[in-house]
């Protein structure tokens, strides 16, 4: 499979977008620790849209288990969940607030095609609000099935896979109620993944890139 590599051990400014606390360790936390390992003094900081009991203190243990204890800017705003896309005016005004701070190198964002309507609306306001980024749109497996055919793949070496398995089991005790937060799917998801990119050790994370150009 042909790669492609980011300048390599320069840091990155890398900015991730999830609409509810544990979107972003789903979606991409092993990518996360792998660009943290392979670009080390890079800037990482978190948006979370939604604010729930509980769920944002998890979110930030689970930032901190990710990239250190002092390694990740998170930022928790207070918007409903499931009502992102009635408040989307306010929505919109925000993310304006943070491209006005923020210029990065890489976002982490949604995907355009979740059938969740405040995932979509995270994704569809990333495109307009950041128009010469690049943009790489994470997936969550969830009750929707909407998981697709993406385009963009990153390995990830059995430890890094393993450490993502138990930071998501160990840091959301919130959701462990929820038949689909489980060991299991998370694995199975990564192995899949691992298989269509022929990762080295079987896991992978991937993503859907709509433009990209070097």
């Amino acid at each position: 499979m042909l790669s492609l590599s980011l300048p390599g051990g320069e840091p990155l400014k890398v900015l991730c977008l999830g609409a509810h606390c544990d979107d972003i360790e789903i979606g991409c936390a092993g990518t996360l620790m792998t660009l943290q390992e392979r670009h080390p003094d890079s800037r990482f900081d978190w948006v979370i849209f939604t604010r729930e009991a509980d769920r944002d203190r998890e979110s930030r243990i689970a930032a901190a288990r990710i990239h250190g204890p002092d390694g990740a800017a998170v930022e928790v705003l207070d918007f409903r969940t499931s009502y992102l896309p009635y408040e989307g005016a306010k929505v919109k005004d925000r993310f304006e607030d943070i491209k006005a701070r923020l210029q990065p190198d890489l976002i982490f964002t949604h995907r355009l095609e979740d059938r969740h309507q405040d995932h979509r609306l995270i994704a569809e306001l990333t495109w307009n609000t950041y128009r010469n980024h690049l943009i790489l749109e994470y997936e969550i497996p969830k009750y929707e099935g909407d998981l697709g055919q993406p385009n963009f793949f990153v390995p990830l070496d059995s430890e890094i896979a393993a450490r993502k398995l138990e930071i998501l089991m160990t840091c959301f005790p919130s959701q462990r109620s929820r038949a689909w937060f489980s060991r299991d799917l998370f694995q199975a998801h990564l192995r899949l993944r691992g298989i269509e990119c022929n990762a080295p050790s079987g896991n992978a994370e991937a993503f859907y890139t709509r433009k990209i150009s070097i």
